[in-house]
């Protein structure tokens, strides 16, 4: 179902808790109040920035991309190594990057009050 974290589950047990949400025409991945990667056509992407990129780079992971404007606009969300769906304790380091760049992204915009 749509939305429903607990699909994720098992993959995201030794990261913690997740939330999933409905957005551009796929879902984020929560943890907390940061968006740490998402899900499109049934692919997973985490957040990455330009350190943590060359590990997505070395097991061949591509951008999430779309088109807008008649521009093709390349993310920070790379796709998560297949592997690493039967590593779940690696897959929780990778998503514990994604977390820690989220949070220092997010710390740099000012919020309403």
């Amino acid at each position: 179902m749509p939305g429903d974290p607990g699909r994720f589950d098992d993959l995201f047990q030794n990261f913690g808790r997740i939330a999933i949400k409905r957005m551009f025409g796929g879902e984020g991945i929560f943890a907390g109040p940061v968006m740490i990667g998402l899900v499109m056509d049934a692919q997973i992407y985490l957040r990455t920035d330009e350190a943590s990129r060359l590990g997505y780079l070395a097991e061949k992971s591509r951008p999430f991309t779309f088109r807008k404007g008649g521009k093709t606009i390349t993310t920070a969300y790379y796709s998560l190594p297949d592997r690493l769906l039967d590593e779940p304790e690696e897959l929780a380091a990778w998503a514990k990057t994604a977390h820690r760049i989220a949070l220092a992204k997010s710390a740099g915009k000012i919020k309403p009050r």
